[in-house]
């Protein structure tokens, strides 16, 4: 009998928590996420924040990053990341509190003497397992999954078969497909209307980078900037619309990252040809490539400000990749990489005119001839396209901190 009585105590207990939970989750939504409380974490975007989708169903033979030495740094082995450890949605996860979700009411109640040791200690932890790839088989999506894939753009592929690229682009997953299987994933989440609601009103949602890829298309097929100019409306807009897809599916707290300085890559640097006026004199970047990528990130600033006005209860921030990038070209002391022109850590030498971007597009990171540097963490550029595990974690912090953000993920109270 006392211990019927007790059960009694506890599911009253229960039931007056969770409805002071669920008020202040109703009242405190947009406060507790700007706090960095979290139920969840859900990522969209490319090689940037691919955490191993596109190694699911097999490695293909010709894909040097499911090798080592990708992953070297912090996992000891290749996982499907375009670095040599973390990206920045692992340091986001790494360094959010997320808050524990509920379960159904009745749930709680029936199952009450099981369930009350666990729900004051795990009500709020710090920290979060690394979030899974959305196509990992058995994985947990307690908190969140990640869609991001390699090679994925903004725009879907029969835009750019349209303009003759259908063979030039490599599109595994644009980002309306990864929205779609954000949806196809739903259940996992949540169970109902409101319940998604709830959950996904307290969940940070970070869409891209997107644009890289798609500019690459006509970049990569020789049509120069000219071209990749004209691709800027409709990129700005999918990205845009991607942005309002996930805002109706109830993502109240989004992050929606710009390009980085694309005239700063060694992948770049070492395909062109400039004159010498051309290359900035204490950075070594391509002026006019760099010029491309901040007219995308101002656009997207302004898509992104229209979106504010259309959708006042929802924050949306815009992350920054540029402003950090140059930083680590100017200020390399600051963030403890070597003062060089921009070099790739892992790679190979091409033409001795270009030997000190150390890329080689035949003996890319991964590939036969091509090594890594004895030390990542001096570097901010990976492999000539993607960034060191180090970089990632700067960028990380501005993002949640401050600078690198129009207004940090973490508010200060």
């Amino acid at each position: 009998m006392g211990g019927g009585r007790g059960a009694a105590v506890l599911a009253a207990v229960v039931v007056v928590t969770l409805a002071a939970a669920g008020g202040v989750a109703a009242a405190e939504g947009k406060e507790a996420a700007a706090n960095g409380k979290y139920y969840a974490l859900f990522n969209f975007g490319d090689s940037l924040a691919d955490a191993g989708n596109l190694i699911q169903n097999g490695t293909p033979e010709i894909l040097a990053t499911a090798r080592l030495p990708y992953g070297q740094t912090y996992f000891g082995k290749p996982t499907g990341r375009c670095s040599d450890g973390r990206l920045v949605i692992d340091h986001l996860g790494k360094c959010c509190c997320f808050l524990a979700s509920f379960p159904d009411l009745g749930s709680w109640v029936a199952d009450a003497d099981m369930r009350f040791l666990a729900f004051g200690p795990a009500a709020q932890e710090f920290g979060l397992p690394l979030l899974p790839p959305s196509k990992a088989k058995n994985a947990s999506f307690a908190h969140g999954a990640n869609f991001a894939i390699t090679g994925a753009t903004a725009l879907d592929t029969p835009y750019f078969e349209a303009k003759g690229l259908g063979s030039v682009i490599w599109n595994s997953g644009a980002l309306m497909t990864q929205i779609q299987w954000f949806r196809d994933l739903k259940p996992f989440f949540c169970n109902s209307t409101k319940e998604c609601k709830d959950f996904f009103a307290k969940s940070l949602f970070v869409v891209g980078e997107f644009g890289g890829n798609d500019y690459n298309a006509p970049l990569f097929a020789g049509q120069g900037l000219e071209m990749a100019y004209k691709f800027m409306p409709d990129v700005i807009q999918g990205i845009s619309d991607g942005v309002e897809a996930l805002i109706a599916e109830g993502a109240v707290d989004l992050i929606v990252p710009g390009v980085m300085p694309t005239g700063c890559f060694p992948v770049y640097l070492n395909m062109l040809e400039e004159p010498v006026d051309g290359y900035g004199a204490r950075s070594g970047c391509v002026r006019r490539f760099n010029t491309f990528s901040w007219v995308h990130n101002a656009h997207l600033k302004a898509a992104l400000e229209k979106l504010r006005a259309k959708h006042p209860n929802v924050r949306i921030i815009y992350g920054d990749y540029y402003t950090p990038v140059i930083q680590f070209m100017l200020q390399p002391e600051k963030f403890g990489f070597d003062k060089q022109l921009p070099r790739a850590c892992c790679g190979a030498p091409s033409t001795p005119e270009k030997a000190a971007y150390n890329f080689n597009v035949t003996a890319k990171c991964g590939e036969p001839g091509a090594t890594a540097c004895a030390d990542p963490t001096t570097h901010w550029s990976w492999d000539g396209i993607h960034l060191t595990e180090a970089a990632y974690r700067h960028i990380a912090k501005g993002w949640l901190y401050g600078p690198f953000a129009d207004q940090p993920i973490i508010q200060s109270s």
